[in-house]
């Protein structure tokens, strides 16, 4: 097995039932002409996170980590009418690029990105009365996981779902050995849900264009 073959199928996938349009692949365009890192959701990923919003009925969503708006203009269109997406970026050149694409996307309407420290700008959307959340994504630095996951149980509602991307680290999540930060964050992430039980949760591993990876995917009990 290769990061060709995954590739390969991976692009098979998004032109057969996931048919990723031009919008979107005008965000990626973008993103990468920006200088952006190419490390925004693959587009069978990005119909993930687009059906979980409609399986669990969203009409509030939180982003954690925006980059250049791609997960976001997924995520926005399963909104139904009166929907509403907050998305938190930190790099202010990021949350520009990403703005002008979700613009572009016709989704500018129902999804708004804040520029900070995400750990800055959720105690404010606790403050506002923001949410409750039904589906949040955390998608931004791997140190402070635990702190962002703990701030999306807080503002989610009994029966909302939390998706947290790349926690697997092509496998070193079970390196107990492991000098990486981001590693402890996703390892003390783990460790975290264990013992909560407000929530009940499983993580995939995944193979595809973004090569070896996974995701945490928690439902919110109470």
């Amino acid at each position: 097995m290769s990061q060709e073959l995954w590739a390969h199928v991976d692009d098979y996938v998004s032109k057969t039932v996931v048919r990723p349009d031009a919008a979107l692949e005008s965000a990626i365009s973008a993103t990468e002409r920006a200088g952006m890192p190419p490390i925004a959701v693959s587009a069978p990923q990005g119909k993930l996170l687009a059906l979980l919003a409609t399986i669990v009925g969203a009409k509030q969503i939180l982003e954690i980590g925006t980059l250049g708006g791609y997960s976001t203009i997924w995520m926005a269109r399963a909104l139904p009418p009166g929907g509403k997406l907050i998305s938190l970026e930190v790099d202010p050149r990021h949350a520009e690029v990403a703005r002008k694409n979700i613009a572009g996307a016709g989704v500018d309407h129902v999804a708004e990105v804040r520029v900070g420290a995400a750990l800055d700008t959720l105690p404010d959307l606790q403050k506002e009365g923001a949410g409750p959340f039904d589906l949040s994504f955390v998608d931004a630095d791997k140190v402070n996981i635990p702190a962002y996951f703990e701030w999306c149980v807080t503002l989610s509602r009994p029966g909302a779902v939390i998706v947290v991307d790349n926690v697997v680290r092509n496998g070193a999540l079970a390196d107990p050995a492991s000098g990486d930060p981001a590693v402890q964050g996703v390892q003390a992430l783990h460790a975290m849900i264990a013992g909560d039980n407000r929530v009940s949760a499983t993580t995939i591993q995944t193979v595809g264009s973004k090569g070896y990876d996974g995701f945490t995917l928690a439902f919110v009990r109470v």
